[in-house]
């Protein structure tokens, strides 16, 4: 599976004019080749892969890692490199450039230190990106990468049951992040052990519990605290970030009561899931990405609350993908497209949100990520 994804991008490259590209995203290295790492530019050391049009595909990585790059990583050659030694992860890049006429980077997500070398190494008129050619390979999932979001789906909806049933009165956040990550490590070592060859892929959760109770619930991405929770108030769980299998990523978020749910953010609670839903209906293979952001934006602002934020985005081996359902991104819908889709209202004193994933079929969508979404249904 790797080794093909580098034959494709090396053709790639090959059609596109570049002679090597230095990549340098974790996803994308892990896309191109198994290998992750934990650290990387968090402890300041570089990995870069280094992937001409033709030839010997390369690794330069940390000897701290060289173990776990020798075990998991598809190239040709691994070059490590040591703390203060020599020119660390500088040595192989001189020569992998030298006859280059095109040198292709991600802009994006080059780290600066990296970036700065590069640009001394690399006349400007050289470098190009090679971003559009990893963001269109990686759109439509493979049959694998397809059961990776099934699994992934099966995972976050092991942690929003658990959330459901540990949120209540006198209970503090902090408890309900315990038990989300407790129930999505569970599932995810069952599917592990079930389903895959792979002891050295982490079945914990290693992301903060998105959620926010009470007068927090318009912190969009506040984090589980030590608050305590109270009949009455409203609770949102996200699992954007935690939901996180065998590295694949997943949107899932849910907004619950506790006792009862007053009328006015039932009501706006109420335009949050038609949003949702008007932005489904529309989502099918043909229609432009953000066509669909139009229908749940029309719906939001028809009931009188504030344009919202984009409906949804492409989810995969990273958090963000492409595309994504906003105004301007008319990358047309697809077979085999993994998309987070939202509905979501905010006012002053409350935010709804609900969102689910879902894979693009040949002529609709799979749903990925499974909870009730009813007002009914969501008051505990």
């Amino acid at each position: 599976m790797f080794r093909d994804r580098l034959n494709r991008f090396q053709l790639r490259l090959a059609e596109a004019g570049m002679d090597v590209a230095l990549i340098t995203d974790d996803d994308n290295i892990y896309y191109l080749t198994g290998y992750y790492d934990y650290l990387h530019m968090e402890f300041g050391r570089p990995t870069i892969l280094v992937v001409p049009k033709d030839g010997e595909v390369m690794l330069i990585t940390p000897t701290i890692d060289l173990n776990s790059a020798q075990a998991a990583a598809h190239v040709d050659r691994i070059a490590p490199w040591n703390d203060g030694m020599g020119n660390e992860w500088r040595e192989e890049l001189p020569l992998a450039v030298k006859s280059a006429s095109s040198v292709a980077i991600e802009p994006g997500h080059m780290p600066p230190l990296v970036r700065a070398y590069v640009n001394d190494l690399v006349d400007a008129q050289k470098i190009t990106s090679a971003t559009p050619i990893l963001s269109d390979m990686r759109m439509i999932k493979s049959a694998q990468e397809l059961q990776l979001a099934r699994h992934a789906g099966e995972v976050a909806t092991a942690m929003m049951n658990a959330g459901r049933a540990a949120i209540g009165d006198g209970v503090p956040e902090f408890e309900v992040a315990i038990a989300t990550s407790q129930a999505g490590t569970r599932k995810a070592a069952q599917l592990l052990a079930a389903h895959y060859d792979d002891g050295d892929m982490s079945p914990n959760t290693h992301f903060l519990q998105i959620m926010a109770s009470g007068e927090d619930i318009i912190k969009t991405h506040h984090r589980a605290s030590t608050r305590i929770m109270r009949t009455g108030e409203p609770v949102f769980l996200c699992f954007c970030g935690m939901t996180n299998f065998h590295r694949f990523k997943l949107g899932f978020d849910r907004t619950f009561w506790i006792g009862d749910a007053p009328d006015d953010q039932a009501a706006v609670y109420e335009v949050a899931v038609a949003s949702q839903k008007a932005a489904l209906d529309a989502l099918r293979p043909g229609v432009t990405a953000e066509s669909v952001h139009v229908e749940y934006a029309e719906v939001i602002q028809g009931a009188g609350y504030e344009y919202p934020f984009r409906c949804g985005r492409a989810t995969g081996f990273s958090f963000l993908e492409a595309p994504q359902l906003v105004t301007g991104d008319t990358t047309i819908i697809q077979p085999g497209m993994v998309l987070a889709v939202d509905g979501s209202v905010s006012v002053d004193t409350f935010r709804a949100q609900v969102g689910d994933s879902f894979i693009i079929t040949e002529d609709g969508w799979e749903p990925l990520t499974h909870h009730p979404k009813s007002v009914a249904e969501v008051i505990l």
